[in-house]
């Protein structure tokens, strides 16, 4: 499915009705260059859950914990080096949560996600409108 967006309000809607169609134990590859939205549309992923905390991106602590509807676990990867420090930090439990997981730069352990992961990609346009497809999920 492909989504274009023109502001962060759309990239957030588009996060709140994914939201809508996950349950326990999904995992969201967030895939796009520094700047994409992928932490945008965290946001209003969260939002969906009823999360009413701030979502910023855990780019220095890899993981946040956020209690909603769902739990949600929010990570980013893009300081790791691979495979083996996730697994080495208890990653994999992430992968198969009593939550959803949102795993930005998740292309790093791609080996690793399970087989119904949903992938959510975003791309900058050159009039700064976000392209975004999503894989393993009809909305």
């Amino acid at each position: 499915m492909h989504i274009s967006s023109h502001s962060e309000k759309e990239t957030q809607e588009v996060g709140r009705r994914v939201a809508q169609k996950v349950t326990r134990g999904a995992v969201i590859s967030l895939r796009g260059s520094l700047g994409a939205g992928k932490t945008v549309f965290a946001k209003g992923f969260a939002r969906e859950l009823g999360i009413t905390e701030a979502i910023v991106s855990p780019t220095f602590t890899l993981v946040q914990e956020y209690d909603g509807r769902l739990k949600m676990y929010h990570l980013d990867l893009y300081r790791l080096s691979g495979e083996d420090e996730f697994e080495s930090m208890g990653g994999e439990d992430f992968l198969y949560s009593d939550g959803v997981a949102l795993i930005e730069w998740s292309e790093k352990i791609e080996d690793m996600l399970p087989e119904d992961t949903i992938y959510v990609d975003l791309t900058i346009n050159e009039d700064l409108s976000r392209d975004i497809e999503i894989r393993g999920l009809e909305l």
